[in-house]
């Protein structure tokens, strides 16, 4: 579905002037960045809106694009359908790598993206639900069901690994050391990690590969772990369907998703005392400052460390 919808973006950049600059911008995400296929998506469509807007000002160069214009498309954002500060800021985002882009090619004499203001927003805690609330969920799949072995073993390696929906998806069988106790993850930028896997959660896909995958194969699927009921691999939207499903059925809250479950399982890791780089390590996150929101999240836990160190208790 991505590289479809990737293709719709590019038709439509073709369109604009400085389509072919982004076009090759896009390029340079995946050949030299190594992003993933929904992030660099993900920058096409918002550089879509930039190039609009430079369209509606008569700019049809990279060059002719000042930080004058810039703010004023900053402005445009914020009066547009109360866009909240943190999509602006992703915008902004994409528009300063596309310059810098630029740059680096020559199509503009000097870089002032790092003079460039954007808005400065509230960090966001995770949603996380309590360990009782993710056990209620990873029983949620119902033994009646002809695809129970499949979603138990989904939604327990969802928890015993913080994987992301777009990883689970793309295990292959050569990716799992079951007898070991460890995965093969391959997350963004196309970086690896290994991570390991709690004994239920062995045992959930170890019962799923030996009674039902092989019911499932079909012929562009043999050697992904998870498939569907057509015999293909299962797709992002399908994982984040299940866990909403399962989620409904015993009452959760209608947003909860994949990624509510990798939040749960750094909170809970951090709870029962794991160290903050292991955590980093098995999330796959390039920088601790990201991993370092869920100590703001355990406060348990920080009113545990309060209490034991703090001389005046």
């Amino acid at each position: 579905m991505s590289s479809i919808q990737m293709q719709s973006i590019r038709e439509r950049l073709e369109g604009l002037p400085m389509g072919n600059v982004v076009g090759q911008f896009l390029d340079s995400l995946t050949v030299e960045a190594g992003l993933s296929q929904n992030t660099v998506l993900g920058y096409g469509r918002d550089l879509k809106g930039f190039l609009e807007f430079c369209t509606q000002k008569d700019i049809e160069t990279l060059g002719n694009v000042t930080p004058l214009v810039i703010q004023d498309y900053l402005k445009h954002l914020s009066m547009r359908n109360n866009m909240q500060d943190a999509t602006i800021k992703r915008f902004m985002v994409a528009v300063r790598l596309l310059l810098r882009f630029g740059k680096l090619n020559g199509q503009i004499a000097d870089d002032y993206t790092s003079q460039l203001d954007t808005p400065k927003i509230w960090q966001r805690l995770p949603k996380v639900c309590s360990k009782e609330q993710v056990v209620s969920l990873l029983n949620a799949p119902d033994e009646t069901d002809p695809f129970f072995l499949r979603d138990r073993a989904l939604l327990e390696v969802l928890y015993a690994t913080g994987m992301r929906a777009a990883e689970v998806v793309g295990l292959r069988l050569s990716d799992l050391s079951l007898k070991v106790g460890y995965l093969r993850c391959i997350g963004k930028g196309r970086r690896e990690r290994i991570v390991p896997l709690g004994k239920v959660a062995i045992q959930a896909v170890d019962t799923y590969l030996s009674e039902l995958r092989e019911t499932l194969i079909g012929p562009e699927s043999e050697t992904f772990v998870f498939l569907s009921r057509t015999g293909r691999p299962l797709g992002r939207i399908d994982v984040w369907r299940l866990v909403k499903k399962y989620a409904k059925k015993i009452g959760m809250p209608g947003n909860l998703s994949p990624h509510t479950l990798r939040h749960c399982f750094a909170t809970h890791l951090l709870s029962g005392g794991a160290d903050l780089r292991s955590v980093q390590e098995m999330l796959g996150h390039v920088d601790i400052a990201t991993t370092q929101i869920y100590t703001h999240v355990d406060q348990d836990r920080l009113r545990n460390i309060h209490k034991r160190f703090h001389p005046r208790q």
